[in-house]
């Protein structure tokens, strides 16, 4: 068993890491709710940009966007995997690695490229000599706008300039602070709706200027839209996992200090008792 002192130690340490935890759940809660906002305020005008979009490009082909035209053979993929660049947050990083890994190895490594979003994605593929094109790092704690645009004209550059047929983004999704899924979405090329499936919402509207010009400007703004969606999405489900995972390590080390308690007044009392029988030992030996 071990001493008094020991164990003494010990609960000083757990007592030490819980305030970290405490801390760090406070600090995920707080940037939780901000990211939580930041989200939920975009997702409505995602997700009515999308909608008319799907009824307009129903109508047209790839000649006039080019991001609709869907390749006959998928002989090269850009993977978009979206991580954290710290961990500490439960299963957030690994499932998202675990599915992107799955879908790369179905595709093939040699047929697969990558663009890394968080430091955690950049350094699991690298140390597995997995080709990274372009990488994103450090830029969480100062995500803006620009930010989306950028990573989104890369893209467009690569499906664009064929260096890839298709674009497949893996992130996170924030469904509640208790829960995010894995998302597997085709980004590029857009889906074409057929005319059969497309909506009469849009038949009686009549588009100034044309139904063209403003399709060839929605698109661009949709897609930098949804590169932005994606990372408030993931950032807040970020700030949500971690917030869990120092709750759960807060009440693991207040489970852990009552053991180590009742273990070290078990051990005093030991001691005290051993003492006391010396000393009734020694009264008897002497009289």
């Amino acid at each position: 068993m071990a001493n008094l002192k020991d164990i003494r130690n010990r609960i000083k340490s757990v007592k030490s890491i819980q305030q970290v935890t405490k801390a760090m759940k406070m600090v995920a809660a707080a940037k939780m709710r901000r990211a939580q906002e930041n989200m939920e305020q975009a997702r409505p005008y995602t997700f009515k940009m999308e909608d008319m979009l799907n009824n307009l490009v129903s109508e047209f082909n790839s000649d006039l966007i080019p991001v609709l035209e869907t390749r006959s053979e998928v002989k090269k993929k850009l993977f978009v995997i979206v991580t954290a660049d710290r961990g500490m947050a439960g299963a957030f990083n690994t499932n998202i690695i675990k599915t992107a890994h799955k879908a790369i190895d179905e595709l093939g490594k040699d047929n697969s490229v990558l663009l890394c979003i968080g430091k955690k994605a950049h350094t699991y593929f690298k140390n597995r000599n997995y080709d990274i094109k372009k990488y994103y790092i450090d830029f969480w704690s100062d995500l803006k706008y620009q930010d989306a645009i950028d990573i989104c004209n890369y893209i467009k550059k690569q499906f664009l300039d064929f260096s890839v047929d298709q674009v497949e983004i893996v992130y996170n999704e924030f469904v509640n602070v208790g829960r995010q899924e894995v998302k597997n979405k085709i980004f590029l090329p857009l889906e074409n709706k057929s005319k059969n499936e497309k909506s009469n919402e849009m038949s009686d509207r009549i588009f100034e200027p044309s139904k063209e010009i403003v399709l060839k400007t929605l698109v661009p703004k949709y897609l930098n839209t949804q590169i932005w969606q994606f990372l408030l999405e993931s950032y807040a489900s970020e700030q949500a996992a971690r917030m869990l995972a120092m709750e759960n390590a807060t009440s693991n080390a207040q489970d852990m200090i009552k053991d180590l308690t009742l273990q070290f007044n078990k051990a005093r009392q030991t001691a005290i008792t051993t003492e006391m029988l010396e000393i009734v030992s020694g009264a008897e030996a002497l009289s």
